[in-house]
Parts: C-alpha cells; sequence; structure tokens
C-alpha cells in the first residue's frame, strides 16, 4: 500500500492499494463518469434506487451521477489552498462528537435533481486539514452495512487506518514516507 499527494500541497492522499496501478480517487472518478459502468451499476441496483431515492429512470441516475461527480471532483481538485479541505470531509459517525487519531470522514456531493447525493468519498483524517482518501461508493441505502460495496469501504476504513498506526504514519511527515 502506497499513497498519492493528490493536490501535491501534501493536504489530500489517495490510496494506491497492492496489486492497483491507480488511487482510488482516480478510480472512483473514472467509474462514476463512465456510462456504461454506471449502467451496469444501477441496473444491479435498481431496487436499492428506487426503494430509498424513489428513481426508477436508470438514464436519470446517470445523468445525476455524472453531473454530481464532475461537481464534487471540481470542489476536491480545484480547491482554492485557502479553504479548508475540513469543508468537504464530516465524521463518518453523524453522532461523533469529539475529534480521534486517525478519525474516519466522509465527503459527499451536492443534492442534484432535487435529491440528495449518493456519493460518498471515504477518508482518514491525518492531521488538521490533511486527509487520506481510502475509497468511495455510490450509496443507495440509509447504512454501510446493508450493502456488500459500501460494508467493503467501512473494511477498506479500517485497513488503512491501522496500516498507518502500524507505520506510524499519524501526521503529514510519516505520510510522506509512505509515498
Amino acid at each position: 500500500m502506497r499513497f498519492e499527494d493528490v493536490l501535491s500541497n501534501g493536504k489530500l492522499w489517495s490510496t494506491v492499494y497492492d496489486g492497483e496501478e491507480e488511487n482510488v480517487l482516480s478510480q472512483l472518478l473514472g467509474n462514476w463518469l463512465d456510462p456504461v459502468y454506471l449502467r451496469e451499476f444501477f441496473e444491479a441496483n435498481i431496487a436499492d434506487l428506487e426503494s430509498y431515492f424513489h428513481i426508477s429512470n436508470v438514464d436519470l441516475a446517470i445523468f445525476d451521477t455524472v453531473k454530481d461527480a464532475t461537481t464534487l471532483a471540481c470542489l476536491i481538485l480545484d480547491l482554492k489552498p485557502e479553504i479548508p479541505l475540513e469543508s468537504l470531509f464530516r465524521p463518518l459517525e453523524n453522532s461523533r462528537l469529539g475529534e480521534m487519531i486517525l478519525s474516519k470522514e466522509k465527503a459527499k456531493g451536492k443534492e442534484v435533481s432535487g435529491h440528495a447525493s449518493w456519493l460518498r468519498i471515504y477518508a482518514i483524517k491525518l492531521d488538521k486539514d490533511v486527509f487520506v482518501i481510502t475509497g468511495g461508493a455510490i450509496k443507495l441505502t440509509r447504512t454501510m452495512q446493508e450493502r456488500a460495496q459500501t460494508q467493503r469501504e467501512l473494511e477498506r476504513l479500517e485497513r488503512v487506518r491501522n496500516f498507518l498506526l502500524e507505520e506510524g504514519a499519524v501526521d503529514v511527515d510519516g505520510i510522506k514516507t509512505l509515498s
């Protein structure tokens, strides 16, 4: 496992898992902008799309996802240096009140076409305004434990967190040694 400095400023890192050539942020954005990938995903998960978002039109779901992914990518990749990344990321657990070392965080898209975004980017907060992206998902259910694709992201968050702790990479200097 290694990490790439996405913004070239030491604030946003993206995991490159063993056996992968591309970092997870690039993979996510590639999938979320790919109509073929999205059609397969929404057709396989149409029951969740209809149940939770009350949308039965796969073409509309594809259009909304591409629009939302484009906006989210611009927010992250074109972020002005004076705007903190902490404005995009929030605690994964909605009930968490305090700070913790290597906390699990999420960023999500904006409202699209009258419904909440289903796009999620998951990260570990390494330091003040420094994040390590571990993955992401199209979340069509209330909780992450309800579906394999989001449960997998919980496991990846934990795996990266444990790896960082084992390597002693609990700050910006530590992550640089693993890139």
